[in-house]
């Protein structure tokens, strides 16, 4: 899984990010929903046009649970377990969509880092959000 010095790493990227979590989390559905519009059909009932409310708080509150994640990766099935019932049981979100915004995370992160999102980092960045991809999704089996 991931190496003490990796989690180390993504803990302190999410710390940095999280004064800008509405940008990265906005930027992310955004991309999610231009490459994958299918998704879309979760937030019907949100303006998730660029720049919107709706749009900026949803986002935010992604990275933030990212964030939180990141802080004791060893726990994160406990700091996830009240986003997966709520996911699975109330939303019921297609669990495939986590690792569709995995990736355009991925992306985004990689626009606004720039040269800080190194290979390394990408590589323990792909891992946690696979993991907590995962994880969101064990209440779907």
């Amino acid at each position: 899984m991931l190496s003490t010095k990796q989690k180390e790493l993504i803990a302190e990227i999410w710390g940095g990010l999280t004064p800008v979590a509405e940008d990265i989390g906005a930027d992310a559905l955004l991309r999610m929903f231009a490459s994958y519009p299918g998704t879309k059909t979760y937030f019907s009932h949100l303006d998730i046009s660029p720049r919107s409310a709706h749009l900026l708080s949803h986002g935010k509150k992604i990275v933030l649970a990212i964030a939180e994640g990141a802080k004791d990766i060893s726990q994160l099935t406990v700091t996830l377990a009240p986003l997966q019932t709520l996911h699975a049981y109330q939303l019921r979100i297609d669990p495939t969509n986590f690792k569709l915004f995995s990736h355009c995370m991925l992306v985004t992160l990689a626009c606004h880092m720039g040269d800080d999102f190194t290979p390394v980092a990408h590589a323990a960045m792909d891992k946690y959000l696979s993991a907590f991809a995962a994880v969101l999704a064990e209440k779907y089996r």
